[in-house]
C-alpha cells in the first residue's frame, strides 16, 4: 500500500514542481473555500474522534489539540489564504555570478520533492502541511495519529477534491488512514520516495524516527521552555508576560514550563506571582527555596519533583526555581531545555546580550513571551513544524524550509581548461 502511495506522490511532485505561483495560489484558494463549504462534514468527523479520545482517557491537553470548532476551522481556512499572499521561494536565485572560466553560475531554489509528516492529535497540521507543501511545489504523505483519523480523512478528502478541481493529481496530498503502527516503521524506510521526514509528536516518536529512519529527519516541537526573571525585572510587566506564556494556550509547544527567578528579586516577586497564578488557575511546582514563600500565598503549590524540570506539562502547571544569578539560570536551561524557546525578563542590556548569546535555543526572547515562536507570528504563514535542531532548518519552518537548491550553469560552448 505505502509503495503505491510513494510512487504516486513522487509522480505528483514532478507536476507540482512545474506550477507557477498563480497556479499554486489558485489551488490554495480552492482548498480554503472547500474547507469552509465542507465545515459540517469535517466537524462531524471531529466530534466522533473527540468522543472516542475522551472515552479512551486522552488528557485535557491532547483533547484541546484534537478539537475543532467552527472558529478554529475558519481560522485554518484563513491560514491557507494567508499562504497565498506569501512570496513563493521556488525559482528564486539565491546568489551567483560570472566565473573566470566564462561560466555564469547561479544557485536556484527548488522543491524538496515529497515531504512525509508523522503527527499526533493535531488536525490543523493536515491543512498546514498540505498548504505549505503545495505552495512550494512539494507532494505530501501524512500519517496522523489514530485519535484523528476520521478528521484527517475528511480533511484530506476535501483537499484532494480541490486538487482534482484544479486539474492536479489527488496523490499530491495523501494520508495513511490505517492506524496500524507497523506502517510507521515501513514509512520510515521509504527513502526511495520521501525526501524529508518531519515527526510532530512526543519524545518517543522523535527517538523512533532518529533511530530507524533511512530518510533525513527534521526533529522538533518538544518545548520545555523557560523564562528567567532577572533581578532588574519590573514585576508588573513580568507577570503579564508570564501569564501570556503559560495560559494563552497551555497545550502548545511554545508554552513556558519552568520559571527561573533571581534570588535577589524572589522575596518581592514570588508573593506577586502567587497572587497572579491563583487568579490564572495555575498550579506552581516550587523548589525548596521558593516553596515556603509560595505556600503562604493563595496559589495552589506543590513541591517540584526533579524529573519535572524535563517535563513538557502542556497544562496549567508551572515549575518555579530560585537561581543565584544569570550563570545559574543559563546552566539550568542548558541541562533541561529542549532548544525550543527561552526568554529573559530584564532591564539590563548586558544581561540581555549574555542570555541571547549563551542560550542555544532556536528562538530566544528579551522581555517577550515564548508564545511568539510560531510561523504565523514570525510572518512565515502556517508552519510545517518548529525545528529544534540545526540542520537543515531551525525554528518555525515556513516556505523556504521546504525547499532546497540546485546549481545552474550557463555557458557559451564553455569547457573546463
Amino acid at each position: 500500500m505505502l509503495e503505491k502511495m510513494g510512487i504516486a506522490a513522487k509522480a505528483a511532485s514532478y507536476k507540482l514542481a512545474l506550477l507557477s505561483s498563480r497556479e499554486k495560489n489558485r489551488v490554495l484558494e480552492t482548498i480554503a473555500d472547500e474547507l469552509e463549504a465542507q465545515t459540517e462534514s469535517i466537524l462531524s468527523a471531529n466530534v466522533q474522534d473527540v468522543e472516542q479520545a475522551r472515552a479512551n482517557g486522552l488528557s485535557d491537553a491532547m483533547l484541546d489539540r484534537l478539537t475543532l470548532t467552527p472558529a478554529r476551522l475558519k481560522a485554518i481556512a484563513d491560514d491557507v489564504r494567508q499562504v497565498c499572499h506569501l512570496a513563493d521561494p521556488v525559482g528564486q536565485v539565491i546568489d551567483g555570478g560570472l566565473l573566470d572560466s566564462g561560466l555564469r553560475l547561479e544557485r536556484r531554489r527548488v522543491p524538496l520533492g515529497v515531504i512525509g509528516v508523522i503527527y499526533e492529535a493535531r488536525p490543523n497540521v493536515t491543512v498546514d502541511v498540505a498548504s505549505l507543501c503545495l505552495k512550494t511545489g512539494n507532494a505530501a504523505i501524512l500519517r496522523g495519529g489514530k485519535e484523528t483519523y476520521r478528521t484527517n480523512a475528511a480533511t484530506v478528502a476535501v483537499i484532494q477534491k480541490a486538487l482534482e478541481a484544479c486539474g492536479l493529481p489527488a496523490a499530491a496530498v495523501q494520508s495513511i488512514d490505517n492506524p496500524d503502527r507497523a506502517l510507521v516503521a515501513e514509512m520510515l524506510r521509504m527513502d526511495k520516495y520521501i525526501d524529508m521526514l518531519i515527526p510532530r509528536g512526543g519524545a518517543g516518536l522523535h527517538k523512533l524516527c532518529r533511530e530507524q529512519s533511512t530518510i533525513p529527519v527534521i526533529t522538533g516541537g518538544i518545548g520545555v521552555c523557560h523564562i528567567y526573571v532577572d533581578d532588574t525585572a519590573e514585576i508588573a510587566p513580568a507577570l503579564k508576560i508570564i501569564v501570556n506564556a503559560k495560559t494563552q494556550r497551555p497545550s502548545t509547544c511554545n508554552t513556558v514550563e519552568t520559571l527561573l527567578v533571581h534570588q535577589d528579586i524572589a522575596p518581592r516577586f514570588l508573593p506577586a506571582l502567587s497572587e497572579q497564578m491563583a487568579q490564572s488557575g495555575v498550579t506552581l511546582h516550587a523548589d525548596e527555596m521558593a516553596l515556603a514563600t509560595l505556600q503562604s500565598g493563595p496559589a495552589n503549590v506543590v513541591a517540584v519533583k526533579a524529573e519535572e524540570y524535563d517535563d513538557e506539562f502542556l497544562s496549567l502547571d508551572l515549575n518555579v526555581k530560585v537561581v543565584t544569578d544569570l550563570d545559574d539560570a543559563i546552566a539550568h536551561i542548558r541541562e533541561h531545555g529542549t532548544q525550543h524557546s527561552d526568554a529573559i525578563l530584564t532591564r539590563t542590556l548586558r544581561n540581555a546580550d549574555r542570555f541571547v548569546n549563551e542560550v542555544d535555543s532556536s528562538a530566544v526572547y528579551v522581555n517577550a513571551s515564548t508564545r511568539f515562536t510560531d510561523g504565523g507570528q514570525f510572518g512565515l504563514g502556517a508552519e510545517v513544524a518548529v525545528s529544534t535542531q540545526k540542520l537543515h532548518a531551525r525554528g518555525p519552518m515556513g516556505l523556504e524550509a521546504l525547499t532546497t537548491y540546485k546549481w545552474v550553469g550557463f555557458g557559451d560552448d564553455t569547457i573546463r581548461a
